[in-house]
């Protein structure tokens, strides 16, 4: 774990040149190889390294996750920033910072500096969208991501100083042992204003429905990076938080975690519903992402094992599906300077290659087989209808509505007449070949190895 973590600090050490944008990106790709054979070897079990820093297999595959994605990020940036010249090491050194602070928040075994480096990856993430977005619009979602996010955790922050000055322990996995005595914790432990301020800042992260605008918003803004890391890396960061805080506080049901149980599941459906009515495509892809957050966040509030487990591995899933979307929807604009549904037309006839990619994540996403999103769905629908059986038409809904926007996502922008101003004799790259198989192999061989994401409860 500690290697990890001074592996990828020392990447920031390689000198600037030509030959740094390559270098960087096969470190971080032997460093995510290292971290995946790391993953599959021995028995698991949870290693306290010091007081600050932990390691448990949930961690280590969120771990394996940041990197493999930091890597895509880089690959998918080639032509955008690398050949285009624009600012290329300042921006992989971004990244590379973004990647730095997300493997301490991860590794982080006391709340503190788990809830400084959460807020921290909103800076580089923000730089990224400021600095290579791609209208004068990114400084407004920039503004939008920053105050829903910020306002949100200073509650949490408030809770976790009383809670350590009360228990006199700032460890997530030792504060899980103990039973507080504390009168005050008495008074509000089955309250929902101390469920509202301490799950807040994880739920606008994720995002749950009703906090989710600032994600289209940034996510339209965003450059091809910044969407992979958000989508893939930051809303699982909120989901992380939600699993680690039911860990630190000993949470027992509350009212309110009824009501945000059926908001997740009402509000997925209704962003299900949002999605035929977009025209941009990472619009689409955004409030979808909303749509997959609001089943792992009824799968987390289910209290149960089996609920936790589907959480995780669709946060995996997820992590890989949306940012390989997000790859696809930037080579499409690539080709045809437009991210229009409805000006997108007839891809088949241009690129069949890239098609065949756009149907293999599109029927990912509504978790066909032999993805690993179809056994977090598998797992995690036993698990909510058994906490009450009235979530079983909102749980049909979403799932019917998740493979009709898909499809829908797939023939609106590759089937139809063929756009005249396509470029239509520039070819799919191999880097792109590559960038589409590496998004695909794990999400889809990590069925066969599925039982270490489900060592850490």
């Amino acid at each position: 774990m500690l290697g990890i973590i001074l592996a990828s600090v020392s990447i920031f050490m390689v000198p600037s040149n030509n030959m740094s944008w390559y270098i960087k990106m096969w470190a971080l790709a032997l460093l995510s190889v290292i971290s995946f054979l790391h993953l599959f070897g021995g028995n698991w079990s949870y290693e306290m390294m010091n007081s600050f820093l932990n390691q448990d297999s949930m961690a280590a595959v969120l771990v394996s996750l940041t990197l493999w994605i930091s890597m895509m990020m880089l690959l998918a940036s080639q032509n955008s920033v690398k050949m285009a010249k624009n600012s290329s090491s300042q921006f992989i050194n971004m990244v590379l910072f973004l990647n730095a602070i997300l493997i301490v928040a991860f590794y982080a075994n006391s709340i503190m500096i788990f809830y400084f480096f959460f807020e921290a990856s909103l800076i580089p993430t923000l730089l990224l969208i400021l600095g290579w977005g791609y209208q004068p619009e990114r400084l407004q979602a920039g503004m939008y991501m920053m105050i829903y996010t910020v306002a949100a955790s200073l509650p949490l922050l408030l809770t976790i100083l009383w809670n350590i000055s009360d228990s006199s322990c700032s460890s997530m996995l030792m504060t899980s042992s103990l039973r507080l005595k504390s009168d005050f914790i008495n008074m509000l432990w089955g309250s929902s204003f101390l469920t509202l301020l301490i799950f807040m800042a994880f739920l606008v992260k994720l995002p749950m429905f009703t906090v989710h605008l600032w994600l289209p918003k940034a996510h339209v803004e965003a450059p091809v990076a910044g969407s992979m890391v958000l989508a893939a890396i930051l809303l699982k960061l909120g989901g992380y938080g939600i699993l680690r805080m039911y860990q630190y506080f000993n949470f027992e049901s509350s009212n309110l975690l009824v009501l945000i149980f059926s908001l997740a599941l009402w509000g997925g459906v209704l962003t299900s519903i949002i999605c035929f009515r977009q025209t941009d495509f990472k619009s689409l892809i955004a409030y979808s992402s909303v749509g997959h957050m609001s089943l792992m966040l009824a799968g987390a509030f289910s209290n149960s094992s089996w609920g936790w487990y589907g959480a995780l591995v669709l946060m995996v899933s997820h992590g890989f599906c949306s940012s390989a979307l997000f790859a696809l929807a930037n080579y499409t604009y690539e080709k045809t300077h437009t991210r229009s549904l409805f000006l997108t037309k007839g891809m088949l006839m241009l690129l069949p290659t890239l098609s065949l990619w756009w149907f293999m994540f599109a029927i990912m996403n509504m978790a066909a087989p032999p993805s690993i999103n179809l056994v977090g769905e598998i797992m995690m629908f036993p698990a909510i209808i058994f906490s009450s059986s009235y979530y079983t038409i909102s749980l049909g809904l979403m799932s019917f509505l998740a493979a009709l926007y898909s499809m829908y996502l797939f023939t609106c922008s590759q089937h139809g007449g063929s756009p005249k101003f396509a470029k239509p004799f520039s070819t799919f790259k191999s880097s792109g070949y590559i960038l589409m198989l590496m998004h695909w192999l794990p999400a889809n061989l990590l069925i066969v190895k599925s039982d270490i994401i489900f060592l850490w409860v």
